[in-house]
């Protein structure tokens, strides 16, 4: 047990020094071509620490494990928005554009009505349903970049020292060792936690959906941690929405395009899969809790990131509960 224990905490420190490494370089490069650090989250940021999501649930679903697969994508989402999102706007709620926000939200809600059509009816993620999430995948990465070169509001800086001083090829170099070291920490926190909750007798199926999704999604909660402590609230929320959106178009798409599989029942509620009860419903709760009130007023509330925070807490409750 001694092993695993020094390894989750050597992958802890490598996150947290990953994730300070990828926000600088991300911002800097905001700045540099007057980018919206909100289009920066949902895009260069968002695909960097959606990368452990992608590498467990393929491997997942390859080796048979449909379970962590077909959980960790759900469960990220949940823990994305309901711990991750709530805590920074808990901790710090701040004013957004609405005009940025926009299509990262319509594109995931789009991508959760598809992907709930295909739960609810089917309950096969066949490989065409994957190949149709990476669709929806590309289609938002070129509208995104088209409204990119469209002449957003440049980036305000900060008052600390500018990454935007720095050349290009050191802040490229930044994003990609950040996004290396994000990886490779949040690899080794999965594999060593998941160890030590196996030795513990927790059931597959709630590793997936709490301590593999919050493993792989160390990520965005280092990386949102690190862009408020410096300033850029902004840069977490796009963050955040955007690998909810990767979550279930990349992460999801991959997967299942490699290795299709049905969703796994591990228990029923009122003679239904716990999942179509609970879990899916749950993502699009705390979604539209998060989204709706910023995409009509231009501002985040405490309120929304303590109610977050509330119904996260239920969800794992009842997952150990159900186990």
């Amino acid at each position: 047990m001694l092993i695993p224990v020094l390894l989750f905490a050597v992958g802890l420190v490598l996150l947290i020094e990953g994730g300070d490494w990828f926000v600088d370089g991300a911002t800097g490069i905001a700045r540099r071509f007057h980018l919206p650090e909100l289009l920066i989250g949902a895009t260069v940021v968002s695909i960097g620490t959606t990368l452990p999501e992608v590498m467990v649930s393929t491997t997942s679903a390859i080796s048979g494990h449909s379970q962590i697969a077909y959980g960790n994508a759900i469960g990220s989402v949940i823990c994305n928005t309901a711990l991750i999102a709530a805590l920074t706007v808990a901790i710090r709620p701040s004013r957004v554009d609405p005009r940025t926000l926009r299509t990262p939200v319509i594109f995931f809600f789009a991508a959760a009505i598809f992907y709930a059509v295909v739960a609810y009816t089917t309950g096969y993620f066949s490989r065409l349903v994957g190949i149709l999430l990476l669709l929806i995948f590309a289609v938002y990465m070129v509208l995104t970049v088209r409204e990119m070169k469209g002449g957003p509001e440049p980036v305000e800086p900060s008052g600390e020292a500018s990454e935007e001083d720095k050349p290009l090829w050191q802040l490229l170099a930044l994003l990609v060792v950040g996004a290396v070291l994000i990886a490779i920490g949040a690899d080794l926190l999965v594999d060593n936690g998941t160890l030590i909750a196996e030795a513990l007798g927790v059931p597959e199926s709630v590793i997936a959906l709490t301590l593999v999704a919050l493993g792989t999604s160390l990520p965005e909660l280092v990386t949102a941690i690190t862009a408020l402590a410096k300033g850029h609230g902004a840069l977490s929320l796009g963050n955040v929405i955007g690998a909810n959106l990767f979550n279930l178009v990349l992460v999801c798409g991959v997967s299942v395009t490699v290795s299709p599989f049905s969703i796994p029942e591990n228990s029923t509620l009122f003679g239904v899969n716990s999942s179509l009860v609970v879990d899916v419903p749950v993502m699009f709760l705390v979604m539209i809790l998060l989204t709706a009130v910023p995409l009509k007023t231009g501002k985040l509330s405490r309120w929304q990131g303590f109610t977050l925070l509330a119904i996260y807490a239920a969800f794992c409750v009842f997952q150990f509960t159900m186990a």
